[in-house]
């Protein structure tokens, strides 16, 4: 183990920085929203969930993967809401 922690595997360096991307597409598409304090509240519940999941055991990658999953759904749920407020 380095002083920087323990070491990734490739296959868990990719999924990192997958949800690192995911993270943020999810501030971006948020920024985009008209309504700053909505934009303000979305950005404060996208990093609580993404702090409260950094909790997620490196080893474990079912439940990585899950919640990655379940974030481009929710991304694609905000991606919709923020085109047809900007529309």
């Amino acid at each position: 183990m380095s002083r920087l922690g323990k070491t990734l595997s490739l296959p868990q360096f990719m999924v990192r920085q997958q949800v690192l991307k995911q993270y943020r597409t999810f501030i971006r598409t948020a920024r985009r929203l008209p309504d700053k304090n909505q934009t303000n509240g979305i950005i404060e519940m996208v990093r609580a969930d993404f702090k409260h999941n950094k909790s997620i055991p490196v080893d474990d990658q079912m439940q990585i993967k899950s919640m990655y999953l379940y974030g481009e759904k929710m991304l694609k749920e905000l991606t919709q809401s923020v085109d047809f407020a900007s529309a």
